[in-house]
Formats: structure tokens, C-alpha cells, sequence
């Protein structure tokens, strides 16, 4: 049938409009991954006595992930990358805004 979506093997999630955009869903997944590692070390410094390592761990991820976020909503090419996107930056920027609460980069 005319102008049905073919969804073969290699057809992601994130491919809804039917293209592949590789570079797009690696930085996609990543900012993802990375704010949520942010935003549990955040949790980890706001609930637990930890270390200065853990401090400027989580504000280092925070800021990957909210700057990675940035750039790549702005490339972004499908509805469902976004999601994901924003959903990693609101995680890292929790994780950025309590680690630099507690001490930063400086620890």
C-alpha cells in the first residue's frame, strides 16, 4: 500500500518519521543517560554526607547533559527525541542545581 511506514529490523523509536538520524539519537540517548546519572547523584548528595568527588560528579554530568541537551533539541527531528531530550536536561539541571549547591566544581 502507498505511502504506509515500512518497519523493518533497523526501524528505532526515534525514527518515527521514517529516516535514520544516527548522530541524533547516540546524543539523544546520551543526554538522557547522562542527566539521569546526574540527577541521582544529586539525590545522593542532597540525602547522604558524601564526598567532594561525588559533589563535583554530579555537577560535571548535570552540565554535560544540560549543554549536550541544549545543542541537540535544537537538531533534533522527531517529537519523540524531544521528549527524551528535555526529560535528560530536567534531570541534569536537578542534578547541576544541587551539586553546585553543595559546593560545585570546588567540592
Amino acid at each position: 500500500m502507498a505511502g504506509t511506514a515500512q518497519s523493518g529490523p533497523h526501524q528505532s523509536i526515534l525514527n518515527s518519521d521514517g529516516r535514520r538520524h544516527p548522530v541524533e539519537n547516540v546524543l539523544t540517548i546520551f543526554t538522557l543517560v547522562v542527566g539521569l546519572i546526574a540527577f541521582v547523584l544529586g539525590m545522593l548528595v542532597r540525602n547522604m554526607h558524601t564526598g567532594a568527588a561525588v559533589h563535583i560528579t554530579a555537577t560535571a554530568t548535570g552540565l554535560a547533559a544540560l549543554l549536550v541537551g541544549l545543542y541537540v533539541q535544537m537538531i533534533s527531528a522527531t517529537r519523540e527525541q524531544r521528549v527524551l531530550i528535555v526529560t535528560g536536561m530536567i534531570a541534569g539541571f536537578v542534578g547541576l542545581a544541587i551539586g553546585l549547591s553543595r559546593g560545585g566544581f570546588i567540592g
